[in-house]
This record gives structure tokens, C-alpha cells and sequence, in this order.
């Protein structure tokens, strides 16, 4: 009797099993490179973005500054070229969230709050305020300006229970090379993916901000000493030919999604690398929070909020990993 509904409840695991068999396993990326980050005082490194060829990044705790990276010597040096952003247009968040990243500013620095970087094709760079839920622009001539963010942008996140919590909020953003289009990074609990749209009034959000709104837990590599489950993040965002990539950093990853549906089409895994003993932090959870991929690879940088690793490197660190064989837009 036991043997046979043993029997009976393996036949009906079996299509779950060959179901899952099916699924491709994620692939680790090949670390080509390893660079220490000086010249950024407050560290924090909390955006990359590949504009022609320099690197650029941003710190979230500095509202006037962005670098561009000497990385002509394995340790990089960061040039700091400052600006100066116009008063912020309103969030449309409750008071509540607006008092906390105000006050959180004066314990921490950066009112504005820096959690990403793109350009454009021209050169214009783009900068996301999480604190502020904005997107400041800086063009190539001429002074910085805060995009017109279609009205409803907060609104429907909020509606999709995206940008609920402090701290919580837009993570990262991206822009194509045209500079017409643009999509934003609600980090966690929930997360998700918007885009809009430029237009000749404000960037629009084309019926729907909102392409991707989920929940839930992430299990979180092996490596992983402690917390074995977090909730799904986004930490950042890139584009690169039609495809929209996404760092998923408690999960030590990058997946690549379509750029209209934002459906997840492929992942690989930078876990191998990044959790190796030398490079650990004493946290819980993901440190990787700048994202940047090209034909040849991707670029990622850890936030690593001044904590040293268990080698002792108290710098930001930017890894170079090889693009996948057959390319970022290979088929699973």
C-alpha cells in the first residue's frame, strides 16, 4: 500500500521534474578584472554608466558630484567634476516618506540621494534621485535640470505597491541612446520596473508606468554564510542593444529582460566570484548597487557603505566580467 502512493506521488512529480530539467542553469560569468576605486572621499559607490568611452560614477552621498574614472592603472582613479542641481520639482510621496529621507540626510549626507547613472548617445548624463523619486539630467552644455516626470508615475507605483517604504525607492534607472526613453528601478518590497517616454510636454508614462510589479523572497546563493532568504531586489539598471539588464543583488546576478514587458528572459550568476571568503562583507545581504554592460562585458560596482571586506579593502571596487559566450543576446 505505502509502496504504491509512493509510486502514485512520483509519477505526479514527474512533470514538475521534467519541467525544471528543462529550465537552463545559470550560467557564472568569468571575472576578468578587479579595480579599488580612490578619490571618492564618502565612498558609496552607488552608480556606473559608460558614456563614449569613459566611465562615469556617482556617490549617493554627494548632491554635486559625479566621477569619471582614471582606469588606466589597475587602481582606479576617481576626477571629480561637480554641478549644481535646481531645487527639486515635488515627489508626489507622502509626508512621511519625504520626512524620513530628509532626515536620514543629515545623519548620512546626500539629500539628493544619487542611486544611479546613464547617458545618452549625445553625452547627456542622467541621474536618479531616490530620495526625491526624480531623475536630474545633465547635458553636454547648458545647466541640469530635473526631467518632467509624467504626473501619474508616482501615483500608479504606489498603486502597485511599488515605493511604499523609506529607503525602498527608485535604485536605478537607464536610458537608450536615443535619450527618448527611459526606465527606473523600484528596489524592494515590492519590486519593480517603469518606463516612460519623452514627449514634447513631459516624459510620458504611455497608459501604464508600471511594466513589472512583484514581491517574494530570494534564495540566496550557497556562498552565503547566514540569511539564507531576502526579499527580490533591483539594484540597477543598464540597456544595451534592445535589451533592458537588471542587477538583482541579493541574488549575485544579472538578467536580461525585454525592454517593453520587462519579462525575464536569461540570468547569470556573478556569485562565484563576488563571494569568494578574501571578498565577503559582514552584511547580510548584496553590496553590488552600479551596473554597466557592453559588447565585451559588464562593469559592476559595490556600494560598500565604508565597511571593509575580509581582505581589508575599505575602497569602492569595481569588477570587469566578460560578456557570456555567444553574447548577452544569446538564446537560453
Amino acid at each position: 500500500m505505502i509502496a504504491a502512493l509512493l509510486a502514485a506521488l512520483f509519477a505526479l512529480a514527474l512533470p514538475v521534474l521534467a519541467e525544471a530539467s528543462t529550465q537552463p542553469a545559470v550560467a557564472e560569468l568569468t571575472l576578468l578584472g578587479e579595480h579599488a576605486v580612490d578619490g571618492m572621499p564618502t565612498g558609496n559607490l552607488s552608480g556606473l554608466a559608460l558614456c563614449g568611452k569613459a566611465l562615469w560614477a556617482v556617490s549617493d552621498r554627494e548632491d554635486g558630484t559625479v566621477y569619471r574614472l582614471d582606469t588606466t592603472k589597475p587602481d582606479w582613479q576617481a576626477e571629480a567634476v561637480t554641478f549644481k542641481a535646481p531645487p527639486v520639482p515635488p515627489s508626489g510621496l507622502p509626508t512621511r516618506l519625504r520626512m524620513s529621507s530628509w532626515a536620514a540626510s543629515f545623519v548620512r549626507g546626500g539629500d539628493l540621494d544619487f542611486e544611479g547613472i546613464s547617458c545618452d548617445a549625445k553625452g547627456n548624463q542622467y541621474l536618479v534621485s531616490e530620495a526625491h523619486v526624480a531623475v536630474l539630467q545633465i547635458p553636454v552644455s547648458g545647466d541640469p535640470k530635473w526631467l518632467p516626470l509624467d504626473p501619474t508615475l508616482v501615483s500608479q507605483a504606489r498603486a502597485s505597491n511599488l515605493l511604499l517604504h523609506f529607503n525602498a525607492l527608485f535604485e536605478g534607472l537607464t536610458v537608450n541612446p536615443a535619450g527618448d526613453r527611459l526606465w527606473l528601478a523600484a528596489e524592494r518590497q515590492q519590486r519593480g520596473l517603469l518606463a516612460v517616454r519623452k514627449r514634447p510636454v513631459s516624459w510620458s508614462c504611455e497608459g501604464r508606468c508600471v511594466l513589472l510589479a512583484e514581491g517574494g523572497a530570494e534564495t540566496l546563493p550557497v556562498q552565503v554564510p547566514r540569511t539564507r532568504n531576502m526579499p527580490r531586489d533591483f539594484a540597477d539598471l543598464a540597456y544595451f542593444d534592445g535589451k533592458l539588464f537588471t542587477l538583482e543583488r541579493n541574488a549575485y546576478r544579472i538578467c536580461r529582460r525585454n525592454a517593453d514587458t520587462a519579462k525575464r528572459e536569461r540570468c547569470w550568476s556573478f556569485a562565484a566570484e563576488a563571494l569568494l571568503p578574501a571578498r565577503r562583507y559582514d552584511a547580510p545581504y548584496g553590496l553590488t548597487e552600479a551596473l554597466s554592460v557592453d559588447a565585451d562585458g559588464a562593469w559592476v560596482g559595490t556600494d560598500n557603505n565604508q565597511w571593509a571586506r575580509a581582505d581589508g579593502e575599505r575602497r569602492p571596487v569595481v569588477w570587469r566580467f566578460a560578456a557570456p559566450a555567444g553574447g548577452w543576446s544569446a538564446a537560453p
